[in-house]
């Protein structure tokens, strides 16, 4: 590091430059050109290996920092992986079935947006997916809805907060688990920040559904989408309260603040070991489903006298997931992040940037508008919440530890202003996966989309409110100038 330190610094237009022609890459070919994320990557990499070059420095200083984060980025890689393994094994097992058919079991068609919310919310908490969510409970909502006369678009907002919820919360969500190895944050710890956030949007969302739907007069409907949902299961899986034990191990050793993954590896195995006990699988099943991922036609193949007919789209939709092979992609793609982010670092173009755009943020409450504002600027370009987290890592990382502010901070901002926004949006992947999978338009369910809202909306105010309450809801580093990290009831991270 310290060749780094002693090359030349660009000036700050010429420091623009690369950064100009990456966001360009970045917003043409992710964004309008749809190319993969990944060579898009390499190539701003390239332009930003030759511009440090030019400026003095040796490739193997790109390659010696790329091996530092790859170092420090370990464990979450290794976490990444065993949260696939552990997705098919729960769903093997019968514990995500579990959870399905009980969330849906609760829904009551006189309070329909309501229930949307709340089960949707639970599905993606215990799948770690909205889409998943969205694509398979949230598209028979939408047909109770239509079948009942309510409004779509309000069906559709509640649907997507609900998704959304446990895309931000659940400990098997990619973006939840992305966003914090980016900001070098605990997951743990991570999740408990976005509470601060999360639960008065929640709260807000279950009034605004709670209330609507108390002033819509409902009638009897034909709940035919839930109920053969609900038999589908019964007739797959082996449901019992003991298939609890797997996510109850994570709750017990996230309490306990033990290391995520062996948490996740002891959960993974006594849901094998139900899987075993209960479901008509094999042992080479049962690897099967935690390696390349569960399929449904496993049971179709292991119950002779099951109906073909009862295993739909949308229940392999709902089901086909899981298995370390799933994560794969997601692993790679931080070894292409990482490339591109030692370029831009070892460039010191974002350092000249930087030291020009720091200096107009002098309170926390500037310093989070700005991470929400170019997050959510970020993902609209580049439809990407992966690029977009290590690229607000990289432009604001340094920034959050100089006014002493815990990583945990800027995590729940990226949480905020990118995991839940980009739906949003009718340009994004995730706005037209949703809007085509509903029948409802973004703009249409996006002022119902509460929760989604409240996010950005939240931590913005924490923040320019943390004088007043004592900073409330924003986490200091241990020692720091204002250190103020007892005030939110937490303590600093291991």
């Amino acid at each position: 590091m310290n060749n780094t330190e002693e090359v030349r610094l660009p000036s700050l237009g010429l420091a623009l430059i690369p950064i100009i022609i990456s966001i360009a890459i970045f917003v043409i070919g992710i964004g309008i050109l749809k190319y993969p994320a990944e060579i898009m990557l390499v190539f701003s990499g390239i332009i930003f290996c030759l511009f440090a070059i030019v400026n003095g420095n040796k490739w193997d200083t790109i390659i010696t920092v790329m091996g530092s984060k790859i170092k420090k980025a370990l464990p979450a890689i290794l976490i990444l992986l065993s949260i696939g393994l552990l997705i098919g094994s729960w769903l093997i097992s019968g514990t995500i079935p579990y959870f399905i058919y009980y969330g849906l079991k609760i829904i009551d068609p006189n309070y329909l947006y309501l229930m949307a919310f709340i089960v949707t919310a639970i599905v993606s908490t215990c799948t770690g997916t909205s889409w998943g969510a969205a694509g398979t409970v949230g598209v028979a909502l939408m047909g109770i809805a239509q079948t009942m006369d309510l409004s779509l678009a309000i069906t559709a907002g509640a649907v997507v907060s609900g998704s959304y919820f446990g895309d931000k919360l659940s400990p098997l969500s990619d973006t939840t688990n992305m966003s914090s190895l980016a900001a070098e944050a605990n997951i743990y710890e991570h999740i408990k920040h976005m509470l601060f956030t999360a639960i008065p949007s929640s709260i807000i969302a279950i009034i605004v559904f709670f209330s609507v739907g108390l002033g819509t007069n409902t009638h009897d409907t034909n709940l035919t989408h839930v109920q053969d949902m609900l038999s589908t299961m019964t007739k797959l899986f082996n449901l019992n309260i003991l298939l609890l034990i797997p996510p109850i191990i994570v709750l017990i050793g996230s309490l306990m603040k033990k290391s995520p993954l062996i948490v996740l590896f002891i959960s993974s195995l006594a849901a094998m070991i139900l899987a075993l006990c209960f479901q008509p699988v094999s042992l080479g099943n049962i690897f099967t489903a935690a390696v390349e991922g569960f399929n449904v036609d496993i049971l179709k193949e292991s119950i002779p006298s099951l109906d073909p007919s009862i295993i739909t789209d949308d229940v392999k939709s709902l089901l086909n997931r899981g298995g370390l092979y799933s994560m794969y992609n997601s692993t790679a793609f931080i070894f292409y992040a990482f490339f591109f982010a030692s370029a831009l670092e070892v460039s010191g173009s974002l350092k000249v940037v930087l030291q020009h755009i720091i200096k107009y943020l002098r309170s926390t409450g500037s310093i989070i508008l700005a991470t929400l504002v170019t997050g959510f600027a970020t993902i609209c370009c580049t439809s990407n919440a992966l690029v977009t987290f290590f690229l607000i890592k990289d432009i604001y990382g340094d920034v959050f530890k100089k006014k002493g502010l815990h990583p945990v901070n800027l995590s729940r901002s990226m949480e905020d202003s990118v995991t839940i926004t980009e739906v949003l949006m009718p340009w994004t992947v995730s706005g037209v996966f949703i809007a085509t999978t509903l029948g409802v338009d973004n703009f249409t369910f996006l002022p119902w989309s509460i929760f989604n809202l409240g996010g950005f909306v939240f931590s913005a105010l924490y923040g320019f409110l943390s004088p007043l309450t004592r900073g409330f809801g924003i986490r200091k580093l241990e020692g720091g100038e204002t250190s103020n990290s007892t005030s939110s009831g937490q303590s600093p991270s291991v």
